[in-house]
């Protein structure tokens, strides 16, 4: 799988964990920033990382702020990102089954990084449960949400 990483200037201190982790699990990283603890705007690296998974240049995303809420809140203002976050295996994986979350948010303040390894398995390893009708039926309600009907 090809996953989407961007990290702001907190996030940064795990970056380098979670690239090498990804890579031992198998997955190509698309590094979306940023490249050192500079101070950059969570914003600009959401936005990277949702345009990677939106053009199919990466499958799933991850973005990584200190609390992981403001990289959520800014990826679920990109049209098509459902952008979940996780402080526990069970929102890892069931917004993925669920919901049809297609990246990732992480507070690297928040969470260990043992913890943060085991939720970024759990989550690119769920698939959304697409012969579940009720899934399908509230993920439709979403889409038409972002469209304003």
């Amino acid at each position: 799988m090809r996953v989407a990483l961007g990290v702001d200037h907190r996030g940064f201190l795990i970056k380098d964990d979670l690239v090498a982790f990804l890579t031992e699990l198998g997955h190509e990283v698309v590094d979306c920033g940023t490249n050192s603890t500079d101070s950059v705007d969570y914003p600009d690296t959401a936005t990277d990382v949702s345009e990677a998974v939106l053009s199919g240049i990466a499958d799933r995303g991850i973005v990584v702020c200190g609390s992981g809420a403001g990289a959520a809140i800014a990826a679920n203002k990109i049209r098509g990102i459902r952008c979940a976050l996780a402080h526990d295996t069970y929102t890892a994986h069931q917004s993925v089954e669920h919901d049809d979350a297609n990246v990732l948010a992480l507070g690297s303040a928040v969470v260990g990084l043992e913890l943060v390894r085991e939720l970024v398995r759990t989550f690119l390893g769920a698939e959304f449960q697409s012969d579940v009708e009720r899934y399908v039926r509230r993920l439709n309600k979403v889409e038409r949400l972002e469209g304003g009907a």
